[in-house]
């Protein structure tokens, strides 16, 4: 079973979360985007959000900045935060203007204010489930698009109920996290999403 658990663990990791949004959103949006937009797209996102965060872990952990990947010190999630903070921000100010899509657009934009509440929280000592702060944000997006777009997503947001189900239990299963941080990780997650709403539905 641990295995299982683990593999839930990596294909679920919240780097992957933001693809996952672009991918799903050109896939419920009823608006036409060029493949050439869309690709591009993706091959951007992938870039910044997956591969560049790998790499600066690899490096982080090569000169003893992280004792692990997991990063299950607190204080070691700070610097990861911070570059993903950049990241993000990069994303908001230089790739998604050029799309020209409100809604991703306020998607990374409930990302980022997930990802300094996690900063100040890993500041602060408190360690929230990460996780569950990407798959719970990402299900909020969706609904949003859903109420939006006035589409049935009732297939898709159960199969992510699902998915946020297994991430839980791998989270609990491997000792990751305890309860009251996989809760704290889905407040973290919604709430920021919860906001951008009055700005795009």
């Amino acid at each position: 079973m641990k295995w299982f658990f683990r593999s839930i663990s990596v294909v679920f990791h919240p780097i992957s979360m933001p693809l996952f949004g672009v991918l799903l959103f050109y896939r419920i949006c009823p608006i036409f985007y060029s493949t050439e937009i869309k690709n591009a797209t993706y091959i951007s996102i992938a870039i910044l959000t997956i591969i560049v965060p790998l790499l600066i872990a690899i490096i982080l952990k090569k000169f003893r900045f992280l004792a692990d990947y997991e990063i299950s010190n607190a204080r070691e999630r700070i610097l990861p935060l911070f570059i993903n903070l950049l990241i993000t921000a990069t994303i908001l100010l230089k790739l998604l203007p050029k799309i020209d899509a409100a809604e991703l657009y306020y998607f990374f934009l409930g990302i980022l204010g997930s990802t300094l509440a996690c900063l100040i929280m890993a500041i602060f000592k408190v360690k929230a489930s990460i996780h569950m702060t990407g798959i719970s944000g990402l299900m909020m997006f969706i609904i949003g698009l859903g109420i939006h777009y006035a589409i049935d997503i009732t297939l898709l947001l159960a199969l992510l109920i699902i998915a946020a189900g297994f991430v839980a239990s791998s989270r609990l299963y491997l000792k990751a996290h305890s309860n009251t941080e996989l809760i704290i990780g889905i407040i973290t997650g919604i709430l920021p999403q919860l906001l951008t709403f009055q700005y795009w539905l």
